[in-house]
């Protein structure tokens, strides 16, 4: 008996000593689709808590496609950016405000100047408890919207996600004349102003 004793007490030492020696997460991933990903790095890259914004593809069947691939409308996938963050300085609920906020939830396939599904938007969710999150943040605004229309943003799992190319990373500081003049001509900044108000960001 003091055996079973000894070798218990020995086993539980271990496991605690190995989950000691295990840190917990301290980032997170969130993964949304707005229609050019250009222009959604931007919003998210000035939230204290966001560490890294990686434009991709993501939500279709095509392996490793390229951006000309995508912008065909033939892959499945949609444009979409990839945030890297700590959920103890930002929350999933924050990322979510900014998310709606920067775009038009009731344009199917498509955002403003840009059409088809590669351009759709979306929440891509890591976990059970991102959906739940996200099916009540798109529930809370379904009640309170400042703007007619249906929401069409889908809330569908996280597959794997594909980084652009290395040109599109930061195009809006890479290439601030460019990047603003596609964002104007592209009216996104007016159709969220009539979409959201003075509550657009």
């Amino acid at each position: 008996m003091q055996r079973l004793f000894a070798m218990l007490f020995l086993g539980a030492a271990v496991l605690g000593n190995v989950c000691a020696q295990t840190p917990p997460a301290t980032t997170a991933k969130a993964t949304f689709a707005g229609g050019c990903f250009w222009c959604m790095e931007p919003p998210f890259d000035k939230l204290d808590g966001v560490l890294s914004t990686t434009s991709g593809y993501t939500g279709g069947t095509k392996v490793n496609p390229t951006y000309q691939e995508v912008s065909a409308g033939s892959t499945g996938h949609a444009e979409a950016m990839q945030v890297e963050y700590d959920p103890k300085r930002v929350s999933f609920e924050k990322l979510l405000d900014v998310f709606w906020h920067n775009v038009d939830p009731t344009q199917k396939d498509g955002q403003f100047c840009d059409h088809g599904s590669q351009y759709r938007t979306a929440i891509f969710v890591h976990d059970a408890e991102q959906k739940r999150v996200a099916d009540a943040s798109k529930a809370t605004l379904e009640k309170s919207k400042p703007f007619k229309g249906d929401i069409v943003t889908e809330i569908v799992p996280a597959t794997t996600f594909y980084p652009a190319e290395e040109y599109h990373q930061d195009y809006y500081m890479k290439n601030p004349l460019r990047y603003k003049l596609y964002r104007t001509g592209c009216g996104r900044d007016a159709r969220l102003k009539e979409v959201w108000g003075t509550d657009s960001h």
